[in-house]
């Protein structure tokens, strides 16, 4: 039977009847493609399950020990305590960040649990020396390299493993779609299939998926809509530290989050990553502050470091890593405006150490803090550590999980922590860390140098 053609938008996965400069779904540019779809494939597509019973909602027993314990804390802790049997998780990230390794080490570390890993793109011989590497070798893991859908689901079936990882999703393809492997067509039968047998089966899925250069997953946005669980693996390649973001859950909270340290031999769980994102050696030096800041629901300190010189051009640099270029702007306005501190032929560096990128408005003060610090060559006391959203006006506003950032603190040994003035009544008050609330910018200004 003849062929047909057929336009989708690879962004939202919208289908139009002609190819299209821009999508009419989403108005993206640039993102309709061309497919080829054969007629003999319309009656390839999901086979109709046996009919269920409707039942009631208080009959249907769910109890909270049915997830599947990851024993990987981090891990658990952004599954929401552990993956539910029958989910279907997705898992992306940058390349070589580390989710082959993510997914692997979680199987190895599964014990005498019966798990599979099926790869599209590393040989058996390949995924035996990873795992080498990994100083791992578990009795109940089996691995299968394989690029057929219908074949995977044929081992799930003769293995019966209690988790299984596809790596990756844009590897695979099904005999339900005619198109090339990794077209949009593929991608979204794939995981339709998957989640089809895993909710069937009560199996647990994690797949791996890339991303485009852009950031967001790719493959089309209906993806996203099938799974469970989308994990958001990220960090930057030069440092360290990896952190595991879940951006939705249907399982859990989506405000929780994971940190793991990429080492020779795998990944490590950081249990208490402000130890490690903290220098010892910042005592006497200028240009560096200390923010309480919440990933989520998880409270951590964070150094934050600035460096103020002259411009040696013309027009003075404004450069951030870590942190928001447009927000360092608008914080340096407010410092010329409410302050007085004229930074227009300077150039201004900042930096979050450890590689991490940090988006709560809680270290505005510690960012402004660090900017005086070193323009003026004046290094603030190493015992405190600031936390405030910055106005337009100069006002220091409230901040979220204010209790959790002073415990803290106080957990690591500072002495006072400068706080929102308009929170001073939510104060914990068996806190042993001086607590000073202020209500300006210019007022936690003469209080550091107070103290200098």
């Amino acid at each position: 039977m003849k062929s047909a053609l057929q336009y989708v938008c690879s962004a939202c996965g919208a289908k139009v009847p002609q190819m299209l400069g821009r999508c009419p779904v989403c108005g993206e540019w640039g993102t309709i493609e061309e497919e080829v779809v054969a007629a003999s494939s319309a009656g390839k597509g999901i086979k109709s399950v046996a009919r269920m019973r409707p039942q009631l909602l208080q009959e249907v027993e769910a109890r909270e020990d049915m997830r599947l314990d990851m024993r990987c804390g981090e891990l658990n802790r952004v599954l929401g305590g552990g993956l539910v049997p029958g989910s279907l998780v997705l898992l992306g990230g940058e390349p070589g960040i580390g989710k082959s390794t993510l997914a692997l080490q979680a199987l190895m570390q599964m014990g005498e649990r019966k798990t599979l890993y099926a790869s599209g793109e590393e040989s058996a011989r390949q995924l035996k020396l990873r795992a080498e590497r990994l100083a791992g070798n578990p009795a109940n893991l089996y691995i299968v390299s394989e690029t057929s859908l219908e074949r995977i689901l044929e081992s799930v079936t003769d293995i019966k493993p209690e988790l299984v990882v596809i790596d990756s999703i844009q590897t695979i393809g099904t005999e339900a779609a005619d198109s090339t492997i990794g077209s949009q067509s593929q991608v979204r039968e794939c995981a339709a299939r998957i989640l089809q047998y895993a909710k069937e089966n009560n199996v647990p899925f994690i797949i791996v998926g890339h991303i485009t250069k852009e950031g967001s997953l790719a493959g089309p946005k209906v993806l996203e809509h099938i799974v469970d669980t989308v994990l958001q693996f990220e960090g930057d390649q030069h440092y360290m530290y990896r952190i595991l973001r879940a951006q939705k859950n249907r399982f859990g909270s989506t405000s929780e989050l994971g940190i793991f340290e990429m080492r020779q031999d795998g990944l490590r769980e950081v249990t208490n990553p402000s130890e490690l994102l903290l220098s010892t050696a910042r005592e006497g030096l200028s240009g560096i502050s200390i923010a309480a800041a919440v990933e989520g629901v998880r409270p951590f300190l964070i150094e934050v470091q600035a460096l103020v010189s002259s411009a040696a051009y013309g027009t003075p640099q404004r450069s951030s890593t870590g942190f928001d270029g447009r927000r360092l702007n608008m914080l340096l306005a407010v410092l010329e405006k409410r302050v007085g501190f004229k930074l227009l032929q300077k150039d201004v560096f900042i930096n979050i150490a450890g590689g991490l990128r940090v988006n709560d408005p809680a270290i505005d003060l510690a960012i402004l803090a660090a900017v005086l610090s070193s323009n003026m060559d004046i290094a603030l006391d190493a015992g405190t550590c600031l936390c405030g959203e910055v106005g337009l006006a100069g006002e220091i506003r409230p901040v979220n999980r204010l209790e959790q950032r002073i415990r803290e603190a106080e957990k690591l040994g500072f002495t006072r922590i400068i706080v929102p003035a308009q929170q001073k009544d939510s104060l914990p008050k068996s806190a042993k860390i001086q607590v000073i609330p202020v209500s300006k910018v210019a007022d936690a200004f003469r209080l550091l140098l107070r103290q200098n």
